[in-house]
């Protein structure tokens, strides 16, 4: 199927391209969270009479997006769990954990913006890891998991 690109997808295209992708993908994610519309020749024409709204608005987003990733690139984030003796937490830290984490600083993250590529934390220690808060804004932080006092 052939789309438009609303916005800039990584791994994709940017605003404007218009790209071959899988049906399922177009219809199950693309197309209903807004990033893409299908490829028609009133779709084309509507985009076009569109195409410096969507620009701005994308800009913007990308400011934002910059702007919190200057506040939160290079900090450390302190997370405190149960713990046993040997430093294996009862449970684990994960991706919405640490969002609340972020959130709780002062800067706006969502639990996908989280990416933890070897799954969630399930030791006492630091951990450095990156939150993606747009496709061209990427922070690294430092999670500290240390065990709660009792």
């Amino acid at each position: 199927m052939q789309i438009i690109l609303l916005e800039r997808v990584a791994g994709l295209g940017n605003l404007g391209d218009v790209v071959p992708v899988k049906n399922g993908y177009a219809r199950n994610f693309l197309i209903p969270t807004a990033k893409a519309k299908r490829a028609t020749e009133a779709n084309l024409k509507e985009f076009e009479a569109r195409r410096a709204e969507l620009e701005a608005k994308q800009a913007a987003i990308l400011a934002d997006a910059q702007a919190r990733q200057a506040k939160l690139h290079g900090q450390t984030i302190t997370i405190a769990q149960k713990a046993g003796v040997d430093g294996r937490l009862f449970g684990s830290v994960t991706n919405a954990d640490i969002a609340a984490a972020i959130v709780a600083t002062g800067v706006e993250a969502l639990k996908s913006n989280v990416r933890l590529p070897e799954g969630p934390f399930k030791a006492v220690g630091e951990y450095e890891i990156e939150v993606a808060l747009h496709a061209d804004a990427v922070a690294t932080i430092t999670v500290a998991v240390v065990a709660a006092a009792e």
